[in-house]
């Protein structure tokens, strides 16, 4: 099947519109206004062929050479194929021996999005059983369009093989079984009936300029999803809890440690002060440990001094030794972290504040829990399942999750995640069942945040999958645009099946092998809608 030059698609598509407008009108009419509708449709095709006439005058260079009336009567064949780097969308004339054919080759460079190819050359060649002189075009004419031409000097059936190359990629694209004819009549006579295709029309300078995308629809594993309620929670492993080593009045320090606040391991957090107070006063015990480990190594040293005279006893030696060792520990502790603004209580591990569990100013007592401490490294997805899915919770491998604050779609098996619990049996009185994986944590995931959850469950073995961003919804309905050829697109109503979040079955609407517009769609529904088209390249 060919396709028909695109500004015909583009005025038969205006007729269409106009006259189903007109024909809801005639009913309404009598006879001589029923006629004087039917010269306004006559005088709309004569618009719209003077248009495409007209167009074809201003915006391209006309052939050179022997042309014809019936050059013009000649259809362009079109062409989209699709390599891993590359999409190459062209038009030309039927080939002739003699004759030059102009050809628009659109080049796009194919990744996360399409865009126009703006730099490299590209060649054309004729390749088969007789030599042909192949075109090379240096540089784009304008951003993805090489102007090309060839003269075939022999008839035959060839493969037409272009070659592009850039500074980022090499690429070849060879479309097969291109005849060549001796001459016109020969031509004219094998050209086939153009089959028009209900289609719209998004030029690939208007898809350049957008963020756009398509692919090819295949079978593929599909898993059904579950789809519930749950919430981001910290795990134990990486959490701790930082007691008061000593009694006081609890201050901040000069950082202000508060809850969100990132800590590095031996980093003061708090200060306990006595000042001030008769009991439990820091500054006292401080002095009284000092006092008590000087007093002691004094002791020790001079005991050494009479055991080697044999003057104490062997027993006596090592309770002074004792004594002296419990005072110095005793002296260290506090004195590790003293100051004279009172006891630095630090953290014990790298990580941020998740809780503070007293106010500054407040009095503790020693070994009072005044703040916890997290890495942050581990969390815990905790899914809340009602007990109708229970007899699939041992199918569930992993799961998708959509975050309320940024409304971005996690997957547990990006995350390092893993099942790591789910509850075995139910009771009346319990309507959810809790299913728990561990994931790692990247940063952008808040704790205590509640989540929407997809579980996976059993695998669909061949199952049409497409992106969910390739769906528009309108009043309750779901539509893809599938790209029929390099700038014609069909809007398809979808019948659509389970999804887990990032994609989902397609049960009806697109078939295998079709190309569906995954970035875009919005835009060129847009388009259409307003009936605009730029500036483009196309040969005819």
């Amino acid at each position: 099947m060919r396709r028909t030059s695109i500004y015909f698609q583009l005025c038969r598509v205006k007729y269409l519109r106009i006259r189903k407008q007109i024909i809801n009108h005639l009913k309404s009419l009598t006879m001589d206004k029923a006629i004087i509708s039917f010269v306004i449709i006559t005088v709309l095709l004569s618009s719209c062929n003077n248009d495409v006439h007209n167009h074809a005058n201003s915006e391209h260079e006309r052939p050179h050479g022997d042309e014809t009336h019936t050059s013009v009567e000649i259809e362009p064949l079109a062409y989209t194929l699709y390599t891993e780097k590359t999409e190459l969308f062209v038009e030309f004339k039927l080939l002739i021996v003699g004759k030059v054919s102009k050809f628009a080759a659109h080049f796009t460079q194919l990744g996360e999005s399409f865009k126009a190819v703006t730099k490299g050359s590209v060649t054309v060649s004729l390749i088969g059983n007789k030599k042909q002189s192949p075109d090379r075009a240096q540089k784009p004419s304008s951003p993805g369009i090489f102007r090309l031409a060839l003269s075939p000097e022999n008839s035959g059936t060839y493969q037409l093989v272009f070659d592009i190359q850039t500074k980022e990629f090499i690429d070849r694209i060879i479309i097969e079984n291109i005849t060549v004819y001796p001459d016109t009549k020969t031509a004219l006579a094998n050209q086939q009936e153009q089959i028009i295709e209900e289609e719209l029309v998004y030029l690939k300078e208007q898809a350049w300029k957008i963020d756009f995308a398509n692919m090819e629809v295949k079978k593929q594993p599909f898993t059904e999803i579950i789809k519930t309620t749950g919430q981001i929670l910290s795990t134990h492993e990486d959490e701790v809890i930082i007691t008061a080593k000593s009694s006081g009045i609890i201050t901040f320090g000069k950082n202000k440690k508060l809850i969100g606040s990132a800590v590095d391991s031996g980093e003061t957090v708090f200060i306990i002060s006595g000042a001030g107070l008769t009991e439990d006063n820091l500054d006292a015990k401080y002095k009284e440990a000092k006092n008590n480990y000087e007093k002691s190594k004094i002791d020790f040293e001079r005991a050494k001094g009479l055991l080697e005279n044999n003057i104490i006893s062997q027993k006596r030696f090592q309770e002074t030794q004792l004594r002296y060792k419990n005072a110095q520990t005793t002296f260290n502790t506090i004195e590790k972290n003293y100051t004279a603004g009172g006891h630095k209580i630090t953290s014990p591990i790298h990580g941020f504040i998740k809780n503070v569990m007293i106010s500054e100013g407040e009095y503790v007592e020693i070994g009072q829990s005044i703040a916890s401490v997290s890495q942050n490294l581990k969390l815990i997805l905790k899914a809340e399942v009602p007990q109708k899915y229970f007899s699939k919770l041992n199918n569930i491998t992993s799961a998708n999750f959509v975050t309320a604050y940024d409304s971005k779609i996690y997957s547990t098996d990006s995350l390092n995640g893993k099942l790591i619990s789910y509850g075995k049996s139910t009771v009346n009185n319990a309507y959810y069942i809790p299913v728990n994986f561990e994931i790692n944590n990247n940063g952008e995931i808040i704790p205590g945040s509640f989540v929407e959850v997809l579980l996976k469950t059993n695998v669909i073995k061949e199952a049409l999958v497409i992106p969910y961003s390739a769906l528009i919804e309108e009043q309750g309905n779901y539509f893809a645009y599938v790209q029929t050829s390099g700038e014609g697109f069909q809007k398809r109503k979808l019948e659509i099946g389970a999804n887990d979040g990032m994609n989902v079955q397609v049960l009806a609407g697109i078939k295998e092998g079709e190309r569906v517009v995954i970035k875009g769609g919005y835009q060129i529904k847009l388009a259409t809608m307003s009936g605009k088209m730029p500036a483009h390249g196309h040969e005819h």
